[in-house]
């Protein structure tokens, strides 16, 4: 069975496109996730330590 030239670009193109995902997930999607998930968790105990007080034992006023 032989290969059609349109089958041979569609492979070609199809590669091309999985190593732009590749690329993509890696260059920019996790590291905006990892910055988002780090701030939202800091931005979490900012809230809470507002709300709570600062960590550590009861100041002596």
């Amino acid at each position: 069975m032989t290969v059609g030239a349109g089958d041979v670009r569609g492979r070609q193109r199809r590669k091309r496109m999985e190593i732009f995902a590749f690329l993509f997930l890696t260059a920019v999607l996790m590291p905006a996730i990892a910055v988002s998930a780090v701030g939202g968790y800091g931005l979490a105990v900012w809230v809470y330590q507002m709300a709570a007080g600062p960590p550590g034992p009861p100041s002596a006023h």
